[in-house]
This record gives C-alpha cells, sequence and structure tokens, in this order.
C-alpha cells in the first residue's frame, strides 16, 4: 500500500458515488482547491480530515494514516506535461513567467512567491463571448535574505 493507491482508491470512490470536489471540500471543511490537492495526494490531512475521508470514501484505518503523511509533492508523470489543460498552464509559465518575475521582482524586491503560505481560488466566469475560466494565485512574498 503507498499513497498512490489511496488516491486512485479516493478517486474511484469520488466517481463511483458522483461526487463533486466543492462537495467532498465541504465536507471536509477546507476550500474545493486545498481539498482537491489533497484528495489527489499534494497535501497532509489532520487525523479528523483524514476521518472525514475515510468515511467518504470508505478507506481501511491504513489508507487514511497515508493521508496524514507528508507526501511526495509534484504531481506531473512528466517534465513538460502532456494533458491539454496542464500543458496550457505550461504554456501560460514558459510565455509569461519571466514577465511575472519581472513585475514581482520589481514591486517587492529580490524574492519569491510563496507556494506553501498560498492562496488559491477557481470560479467560472459567465462572458457573453463563452465562459472564463478565473483563477486567483495568492502567495506571501519571500524575500532572499543575505548573511
Amino acid at each position: 500500500m503507498d499513497r498512490n493507491q489511496v488516491t486512485q482508491k479516493i478517486i474511484s470512490a469520488k466517481v463511483s458515488q458522483q461526487l463533486s470536489w466543492a462537495h467532498i471540500a465541504e465536507r471536509i471543511g477546507q476550500s474545493k482547491e486545498w481539498t482537491t490537492a489533497a484528495m489527489l495526494g499534494q497535501m497532509t490531512l489532520t487525523a479528523r480530515q483524514a476521518a472525514v475521508a475515510q468515511e467518504l470514501f470508505a478507506l481501511t484505518d491504513e489508507e487514511t494514516l497515508w493521508l496524514q503523511i507528508v507526501p511526495y509533492k509534484g504531481s506531473l508523470p512528466t517534465p513538460v506535461p502532456t494533458d491539454p489543460l496542464i500543458y496550457r498552464w505550461y504554456e501560460i509559465v514558459s510565455v509569461y513567467g519571466s514577465t511575472i518575475k519581472e513585475l514581482i521582482h520589481e514591486e517587492f524586491g529580490d524574492g519569491i512567491m510563496s507556494a506553501i503560505d498560498f492562496k488559491m481560488d477557481i470560479q467560472r466566469q459567465a462572458d457573453p463571448n463563452g465562459d472564463r475560466v478565473n483563477v486567483m494565485l495568492s502567495g506571501k512574498f519571500l524575500p532572499y535574505k543575505t548573511y
């Protein structure tokens, strides 16, 4: 048994029970974005959150323990993603990454945007020319220290 097998069991149960990520998040008590990442094996659950997941997905005690272990982060199977939706994010970073970097450095100085102290919100935005995907990413700025 490993975390990847638990993830597959969760996805299987989600499909068979016709659950939405929003419903699962409501039960877990976190955002749909964080909960989805957690259920896909990218976050560590508390004992209480893992107990809710155990009930939702009919997990064994061992599988529930796997949810509480710090995972190996990084879910992409290849260096350059092949899934079209994920590839577009790669493309966004390839095209706009240097722009984002320049503007963050100009505004904040030498440092990085944290993916640890981080929030994400994904919403559907109605538009007469076709609905849009509105993604908000918010990470704490962490300046490089001198020593």
